[in-house]
Order: C-alpha cells, then structure tokens, then sequence
C-alpha cells in the first residue's frame, strides 16, 4: 500500500480551475478569474433622499472605473494595475491586490436611475442615487376642526 500525502490546496486548485472555466462558459472571456482578482469593500446607507454607495478602491484612476445603470442595477468595474516599471521579481513581498473587479447592485424601485452621481476622493467611489420623489416621505398637514 502507498502512503499518499494529503495536500489540501490541491482541491482548491481543482475548485478553482472548475470555476473560471464556468465564468469562461457564462461570460465568453478567454481570460480567467485569477488569484489576483479582488473584490472591493463596500458601504451603502439610504435616508429618506437617497441611496449612498462607498466604494473602497485606492489606487484605481477614474479612468479605470465603468459605471452603469440599467434596468434597476448597478455595475461598477474596474482595474487595478501593477506598475511596469518595477520589476516583479525584484519585490519581498506583494500583499495589495491587483487586476480587475466586477460589482453588480439591484436597486430598490424607489431609486430614479437617471439621477445618479459617482465622485472619486482618497481612493472612495461614492455613488448618489436619489430616490424618486414620490418614494421620498411627506409631511400632512393634519386640519385640527374647532
């Protein structure tokens, strides 16, 4: 009988492998979704105005960044590249994520899709949705009758 040894990334690597091929399928892309990938944090908050979305994602230039609305959801994608002109092999250690991110939001039906403004500061995305205004509450007037 021969000992194997159990090496546990290896069904990682195979679950990986099985899950780009599945995004290959779905999004026809030729490239695969890598370890370097990542997904930025994100805070979102409403009042009674709007629907606020903070994006954390330092190191993009706006120019990297695509936003969209259609049909009641949000996408934003965008990139982060490695600077070319440091050499890779030359680096301790590369903790910071680089390559591209994918984020896909429904909105509520009270969001007026046409109204939305995205402002770019310290590395935050900040998108503003404004509610429409028959989503957005009224103060009655209550006649008190003497």
């Amino acid at each position: 009988m021969t000992i194997v040894r159990w090496d546990p990334y290896r069904e990682v690597a195979s679950l990986r492998s099985r899950v780009n091929a599945l995004f290959r399928d779905i999004h026809g892309d030729s490239e695969p979704v890598t370890a370097a990938s990542f997904v930025p944090a994100v805070d979102i908050y409403e009042d009674e105005k709007k629907v606020v979305l903070k994006l954390e994602v330092p190191g993009i230039e706006e120019k990297d960044l695509d936003i969209r609305v259609e049909n009641h959801t949000l996408t934003v994608k965008g990139e982060r590249k490695l600077e070319s002109e440091e050499k890779e092999q030359n680096f301790h250690r590369i903790e910071r994520r680089y390559g591209s991110f994918y984020r896909v939001f429904t909105l509520p039906s009270t969001v007026d899709t046409e109204n939305v403004k995205a402002g770019y500061t310290a590395g935050v995305l900040k998108l503003e949705l404004t509610k429409k205004a028959e989503a957005q509450p009224r103060q009655i007037k209550v006649n008190v009758a003497a």
